[in-house]
This record gives structure tokens, C-alpha cells and sequence, in this order.
């Protein structure tokens, strides 16, 4: 659809309603014709939806606030029960993935970076190239993440990727299928994969998920 971005610039973008909701979109923010912003999203002022970036607020609220950038192949969603938060001045670099997630002012996400569901990052924080913020976890304000390295737990600890015992230690208490999938652990992926089919199939426009 046709949508006014800033310097009055008209371009076609992938903009389109959800179960009968529609993006809300600033109108001194932009979105690239390349993007994607579907569902229950909220563009703040200055706002900027890079080439390829995907924000995807079909399963719950995403609230973008202002003068945030989100690069090229970014992903930005909520997930069912996690609606997902980026506070002011945040970038989320290219092919980062923010999932139902918070994410707090002048924060930056890196290239590759990922935020999973129910975690939230406080103000200020770095997530560098490649890191993970696991589920359920608290980065408190001001901590870096360096490159390929792990945040878990709640307050979170920082550790290196060759750390997987005590990663896990951690990790196997945050709840990871039941956060991301609703399901306990140990449910056969085959059970999960039919769910996540559904509740991603195409619906009709206007329709509602029952």
C-alpha cells in the first residue's frame, strides 16, 4: 500500500493489516519498499524500516519507538503471550532477530544478534555480532555482550559459547519450549511443527484466529 513517509516521499510498501489490524505508522517515519510491517505494529517518530528488515506484530502488540533503526534483514516480531518493545534511539543491526522481547533506549543490537522471548534488556546495552540474549532473561542496564557470547538467566550472567554446561545449567530452568512454542519439554517436534503450521497458515481477510 501507498504510505507518505518523511520529506513526503511516496513509496509502495508491504504494509498490511492482520485480523483486522494495521500498523500504525508515524508519519515522519519510513519503511523501505522492500520491508515488511504486518499486524499490530507501532512506528514511532523518525522510525526507519530498512530494506529487507520484517516487523511482524501478528501475534501480539510491537511498539518501535522513536528514532529507532531497524537494518536491512532485521526480524522484529512478538511472539503469542510476548509482545515485543524497542525503547528510543535502538538499532537493530542487519539479520538481527528481536522475538517478543524488550529492548531498552540507546540500546544496539548487532549484526546476527538475537533476543529471544521474554527477555528483556535494560538501558543502554550492547549486543554484540553474533550474541544471544536467551529467553526469560534480565541484561541489566549499561552490560555489553561481546561477539558470539551468551546472556542467560535472570539477573543474567555473560558467558563464552564453549560454556555450554553452564549455559545450560541456567538455560534448562528459563523454560525455552514453553516460552517460544507453549509446550513442555520433551514434546515430539513433529507435535510442535503441526501447531507452529497452524498458527502460521494464511487466514482470509477480516478473519480472527479462534
Amino acid at each position: 500500500m501507498p504510505l507518505r513517509g518523511a520529506g513526503g516521499r511516496t513509496e509502495v510498501e508491504m504494509i498490511a493489516a492482520y485480523e483486522g489490524v494495521s500498523p500504525q505508522i508515524h508519519p515522519t517515519a519510513s519503511v523501505a519498499a522492500s520491508a515488511v510491517v504486518s499486524g499490530d505494529v507501532v512506528l514511532g517518530p523518525g522510525a526507519r524500516v530498512l530494506h529487507g528488515a520484517v516487523v511482524s506484530g501478528e501475534q501480539g502488540r510491537v511498539l518501535i519507538g522513536e528514532d529507532v533503526l531497524i537494518m536491512e534483514n532485521a526480524v522484529v516480531k512478538s511472539r503469542a503471550g510476548h509482545a515485543c518493545t524497542i525503547g528510543d534511539a535502538v538499532m537493530i543491526g542487519p539479520h538481527a532477530h528481536v522475538s517478543g522481547a524488550t529492548v531498552g533506549a540507546g540500546s544496539f543490537v548487532a549484526t546476527g544478534a538475537s533476543v529471544f522471548a521474554g527477555a528483556r534488556v535494560g538501558a543502554g546495552c550492547e549486543i554484540r555480532i553474533g550474541a544471544v540474549v536467551q529467553v526469560n532473561s534480565l541484561l541489566e542496564d549499561g552490560v555489553t555482550v561481546p561477539i558470539h557470547w551468551v546472556a542467560v538467566g535472570h539477573p543474567a550472567h555473560v558467558f563464552p559459547p564453549d560454556r555450554h554446561d553452564e549455559i545450560w545449567r541456567i538455560q534448562r530452568d528459563l523454560d525455552f519450549p514453553g516460552t517460544v512454542y507453549g509446550v513442555e519439554r520433551g514434546t515430539p517436534m513433529a507435535q510442535i511443527m503441526r501447531e507452529q503450521s497452524e498458527l502460521h497458515a494464511p487466514r482470509p481477510e477480516g478473519s480472527t484466529r479462534e
